[in-house]
């Protein structure tokens, strides 16, 4: 199954809420169905107190997860490890936009302009910054570029409500408005591209002093040398990266919501922890 990969990963993490009364809750909380085959401990999330849990696969192919926490204090954990290729994001600069008429009928929906991302907000300045640029990787690398230096990173201003266009202008934002701009730029300039978030640890890069969260980026629809395939892009740290570990894809972060609450629910804890698993420490997992 996993044999053939060369890194592994121990990751979860542990969230608490304090919910008024019974709070029907939506998790978004386990590794995409791909990744799967990877895993070399189960992944299991527990709730304290216990709950009824039940799983689906929603209409974007993610695992979603219902509960009702019962009122009061529930804390969600995880604790796994998966196998990885140990490799960073593929970088293909030969790999070239498709035709709107030869996509694919399920790849159409991400050209399209969703909550967070108002492609008619910002097409005229898409088109004004990006209609010169040569169309395919290089063009998305340019909107990649233009969205890393056109915000500003700052936890402290996060906001649930930030569209595309809001951060475009206050040039400010977090890890998910990074992506929401690129993904609107993209699909402005015709070229398909989607909401992706996970686990990203620092992995192959400095550490980051700041705790460790999940984390967003976006993927894109191109033509490579082995043919049609989404490609994955990271506005906010613009470089390839290793271990990523998807949890949730969609059109935005409206339908990637890692925890959706239908009633008072406060976060009282947030703690992720993603690693790589050391053999000189003697961790690693035997293959079932």
């Amino acid at each position: 199954m996993f044999s053939g990969l060369d890194m592994q990963i121990r990751t979860g993490f542990t969230i608490t809420f304090d919910t008024v009364g019974p709070t029907p809750m939506n998790l978004l909380l386990n590794v995409r169905p791909e990744r799967r085959a990877d895993l070399v401990t189960p992944e299991v999330i527990t709730f304290d107190p216990p709950v009824a849990a039940r799983q689906h696969v929603d209409g974007f192919g993610n695992v979603c997860t219902r509960i009702v926490a019962p009122g009061g204090r529930i804390t969600l954990s995880a604790d796994f490890t998966i196998a990885d290729s140990g490799l960073p994001d593929d970088v293909a600069p030969e790999a070239r936009e498709i035709p709107v008429q030869d996509l694919p009928d399920d790849v159409l929906v991400y050209l399209l302009g969703s909550r967070y991302c108002d492609t008619d907000k910002l097409s005229a300045t898409a088109w004004n910054l990006f209609g010169g640029v040569a169309p395919g990787w290089n063009r998305v690398q340019a909107i990649v570029d233009y969205a890393h230096r056109r915000l500003r990173f700052d936890y402290q201003q996060a906001d649930a409500t930030r569209s595309a266009h809001d951060g475009h202008g206050q040039q400010v934002g977090v890890c998910r408005d990074f992506a929401h701009l690129a993904i609107t730029l993209c699909r402005c300039m015709n070229i398909p591209a989607r909401y992706a978030t996970g686990y990203l640890g620092d992995i192959g890069v400095p550490k980051d002093p700041a705790p460790m969260d999940f984390s967003a980026w976006f993927e894109v629809f191109l033509e490579g040398p082995e043919g049609p395939r989404w490609y994955t892009f990271d506005a906010r740290h613009n470089q390839p990266r290793i271990g990523r570990i998807v949890m949730a894809r969609g059109r935005d972060a409206t339908d990637c919501a890692l925890t959706t609450s239908f009633g008072t629910a406060i976060l009282v804890q947030f703690d992720v922890h993603t690693d790589e698993v050391t053999q000189e420490a003697g961790s690693f997992a035997q293959a079932a």
